[in-house]
């Protein structure tokens, strides 16, 4: 990706109109340090661009644009030991995606048993309005990245373990993201 484009896009990113986040997310709004924001990364990491890069302990997303520079989104994750962690790839892509909790989650929490047939996707879906699947070595992890209709619990540990992003920013970056991209989820403890 070239720096213009990087540029550009940024700008588009950060310039999400009010109009369309009090649509998709009433009047909500994100603490600053969890809005999106072009950052530098150290090159020490060796991070590659396109990758998607997940900082648990500090509840980001950084999409590479190149080997410094990053898209940074604020992130909710999952409860304790209920995170996703280690290397993964986008295999799958969904607009409005449907939603089955798992025999664990049913367990943890019975009311999700209502469900255990699927929810249509729509505005009601917990899963939001866009998610890329997590696949290692061509199988399903069930991780996801989404988008929630609880953009308020962007920033803390509140999930089952998927990585939850607000409806207007997951929506951005699903258009950047092509299936194959890889996906590194860390703790950032280390």
């Amino acid at each position: 990706m070239h720096r213009r484009h990087f540029l550009a896009a940024g700008a588009s990113l950060l310039a999400t109109p009010h109009i369309l986040r009090a649509a998709q997310g009433g009047d909500f709004e994100l603490m600053e340090h969890l809005k999106p924001k072009e950052v530098r990364v150290k090159k020490k990491y060796g991070f590659q661009p396109g990758q998607l890069v997940v900082v648990l302990a500090s509840y980001h997303l950084y999409h590479m644009q190149d080997e410094r520079n990053a898209v940074r989104y604020g992130v909710a994750i999952g409860q304790e030991g209920l995170n996703f962690s280690g290397r993964a790839t986008i295999d799958r892509k969904v607009e409005w995606p449907s939603w089955r909790p798992t025999q664990e989650m049913i367990e943890r929490n019975p009311a999700y048993a209502k469900y255990e047939d699927g929810m249509p996707g729509g505005p009601n879906n917990p899963l939001g309005s866009r998610a890329m699947y997590l696949y290692q070595n061509g199988r399903d992890t069930l991780f996801r990245i989404h988008g929630t209709t609880a953009p308020q619990s962007i920033g803390t540990p509140s999930s089952n373990g998927c990585i939850r992003m607000a409806n207007w920013h997951i929506e951005q970056l699903y258009e950047q993201v092509p299936l194959g991209t890889e996906v590194i989820v860390v703790s950032g403890r280390e």
